[in-house]
């Protein structure tokens, strides 16, 4: 894709429809370029967001992961426990 700046439009237009015409529509897209980039920047991610996302993710991550630990210990007592439990009353008999 050419790329064209603002003077060489306004040189175009300005032998094609006039200067005042050329004038007025290089101000319109010079001003809504302006808006575009404006407004398109306000959702755009820096990278200040970018490490402040991870830090969050990584401390989420860190607590399901030591939730996952202490439920796994809770399961695995109580699977010692049951079969302990077996174990004493296949001998009782």
């Amino acid at each position: 894709m050419a790329e064209i700046s603002i003077t060489k439009l306004y040189s175009l237009l300005s032998e094609k429809v006039g200067k005042e015409t050329a004038e007025s529509l290089t101000d319109y897209v010079e001003s809504k370029i302006k808006y575009e980039v404006e407004h398109k920047s306000d959702t755009l991610a820096t990278k200040q967001d970018l490490a402040k996302l991870e830090i969050k993710l990584t401390e989420k991550f860190l607590e399901g992961k030591a939730d996952t630990i202490k439920w796994m210990f809770i399961f695995w007592i109580g699977q010692v426990i049951a079969t302990f439990g077996f174990i004493l009353l296949f001998l009782k008999k």
